[in-house]
């Protein structure tokens, strides 16, 4: 039977609701699912930006480990100091990489990669301060960094969090931005684990040598011109001497110096004076003992000895003079 215009109005009308209704649906579930799982732009910008940003540190990371292995394996060519110089210089960027770390954590990213590498960040600080400082004190190289966590075997951790980082890098692969995250390297650490620090120690130009000097001699109020290892000083009642002592080694090394004055003429009196310290490395100290109490016309013998380590090449560690007093003036001419 033949429809009548309003009906046909009226199924119309209820067909264009219910699309409205669907398109309504539709759009409501899109909402939500995006809701629910995060838009794909915020996340695509907040992917690109850790990627970046950790990408940056690892590029620290590989270029260190790089260094790291190139002076392990020719540091036998450099001198003692130059060496040192250079394994500070590495250990010196280690708490970078704490600060880096810790900021890379938040926000909160698919799969927790940021809190992956933020967690092995901190593993390999401790593992590369382990690792430094076993060098250093093989060498006996002066060195007071310690890894906040020892770690008993670090070019093994190393290897291990290299191994777990390669894998977890691909987490935002396939997430929004596609982003991709740098591999990490372990060239120095599987060095040390092969080699140790048996060739570095073996270096003659490594090796520590041991040795101070006695850097000068100086008396107040100031000597009158005399002939070499004289004394020759005007009529005072005390004379203050001054020692500086030179560290030629480079480690801190404790010495001992001993001031003896014997009279030789009966006039004044002995005198012994005896000091410690400890140099640091390629460092100087002056000795400043107690006031020396003298006579007119005295003559005495003066011996300054240091102790602790072998004079240094073309030095001397002790040190003989004749001590001459100026007579008063008052003596009567008879």
């Amino acid at each position: 039977m033949a429809r009548t215009r309003a009906q046909r109005r009226r199924h119309t009308l209820f067909i264009t609701l219910a699309l409205a209704i669907t398109l309504v649906v539709l759009v409501f579930t899109r909402d939500v699912s995006r809701s629910a799982h995060g838009s794909g732009g915020p996340r695509s910008s907040e992917d690109t930006s850790f990627a970046a940003l950790a990408n940056s540190l690892l590029t620290q990371e590989n270029q260190f480990d790089g260094r790291l292995a190139t002076l392990l394996s020719q540091g036998t060519t450099l001198r003692r100091v130059v060496f040192a110089a250079r394994l500070y210089q590495l250990n010196d960027q280690l708490s970078n990489w704490s600060v880096a770390g810790n900021l890379l954590r938040h926000p909160t990213l698919a799969h927790n990669v940021n809190e992956t590498i933020g967690t092995l960040t901190e593993e390999r600080v401790a593992a590369y301060q382990t690792l430094l400082g076993d060098v250093a004190r093989a060498l006996d190289l002066p060195w007071t960094t310690t890894a906040l966590v020892p770690v008993a075997n670090p070019a093994a951790t190393l290897v291990a969090t290299s191994e777990r980082w390669n894998v977890d890098r691909y987490s935002l692969r396939k997430e929004p931005g596609h982003v991709r995250l740098d591999a990490t390297s372990a060239s120095s650490a599987r060095y040390f684990a092969a080699h140790g620090v048996s060739l570095l120690t073996q270096s003659s130009s490594l090796a520590l040598v041991r040795a101070v000097s006695i850097d000068a001699v100086r008396v107040s109020p100031a000597a009158l011109p005399a002939a070499t290892g004289v004394m020759l000083l005007p009529p005072v009642t005390s004379v203050q001497l001054g020692v500086s002592v030179l560290n030629a080694s480079y480690d801190t090394q404790p010495v001992t110096i001993t001031i003896h004055v014997t009279p030789l003429n009966h006039r004044g009196v002995a005198y012994s004076s005896r000091m410690s310290a400890t140099l640091g490395p390629l460092g100087a100290f002056a000795f400043v003992p107690p006031v020396l109490t003298t006579a007119a016309s005295e003559r005495a013998s003066v011996v300054i000895r240091v102790v602790g380590a072998r004079a240094a090449v073309g030095e001397v560690t002790v040190e003989h003079y004749r001590l001459e007093m100026s007579p008063s003036g008052n003596t009567k001419q008879h």
